[in-house]
């Protein structure tokens, strides 16, 4: 491989802490988690992109932001997930409920054992249904990229979330043995390209060093360039990271 164009420990934590979705998807989750999550967000080296949780704890996430300062942390929620077998009719009505209680982004789960099954009008019509009831809100799709066994099969579900109105693909629920991969990303990254470039990758399931996120930022920067890979076009989900963050920029404050 040749060497990394992210080589500085502290502009890598920086980057990565900027691309972060702190994730609490547990079905066992309560308030109090979800508060400490939030305060997680937040700190002196600065706040994570945004917080993933359940729908029904949004409003108690948006007010303990609130109560930090912390306005500028999206908040983002699931439909479709984790299976990614749900109807389009209940994937708009739990998109809108989710905007409604105020999610700034919506991970959407692909319906990816339809497309392995040779159907890709399903995807494309979920994604389409989807994208219509986020109005102004960002829309992720999740491919489960570790369950497509082919390049082919990760571009082709790249170019139907894309051509549905996707403004992010993502890799992985994390739910599933194989999550992230460099080879899915930099498949996902040529299809970005080809795309334009408008749309945007989060990386999620598997990373759980900043040696492991310097990869995928290098892929970004190699494919689309040193600027793309920007927390509006770049995302790590990947809560385990922030610990090591913060550790790397506080000591270069000391």
């Amino acid at each position: 491989m040749d060497t990394l164009t992210c080589t500085d420990p502290q502009h890598l934590a920086r980057r990565v802490l900027a691309a972060l979705d702190l994730t609490e998807l547990a079905d066992a989750v309560d308030g109090e988690r979800i508060d400490r999550l939030c305060r997680a967000a937040c700190g002196d080296t600065g706040t994570v992109a945004a917080v993933c949780i359940p729908a029904h704890w949004l409003t108690r996430a948006r007010a303990a932001l609130h109560s930090l300062g912390a306005t500028n942390v999206a908040l983002a929620t699931v439909v479709n997930f984790p299976d990614g077998q749900d109807s389009p009719d209940t994937v708009v009505r739990d998109t809108a409920a989710a905007i409604a209680a105020g999610a700034d982004e919506i991970d959407l789960v692909f319906p990816w054992r339809a497309l392995i099954a040779g159907n890709e009008r399903i995807g494309h019509d979920l994604v389409a249904a989807g994208k219509a009831a986020c109005g102004a809100a960002r829309l992720k799709v999740i491919l489960e990229s570790g369950a497509l066994h082919s390049h082919a099969l990760i571009r082709r579900a790249s170019e139907v979330a894309l051509a549905a109105g996707a403004d992010f693909l993502k890799t992985s629920t994390g739910r599933l043995p194989a999550g992230a991969s460099p080879d899915a990303a930099a498949v996902m990254l040529e299809v970005l390209a080809e795309h334009g470039g408008g749309a945007g990758l989060k990386v999620s399931g598997g990373v759980r060093s900043l040696d492991q996120a310097a990869i995928y930022f290098d892929l970004a920067d190699r494919r689309m360039g040193p600027d793309w890979a920007s927390p509006e076009r770049f995302r790590i989900g990947a809560s385990r990271l922030l610990d090591d963050v913060r550790t790397t920029l506080a000591a270069t404050r000391n």
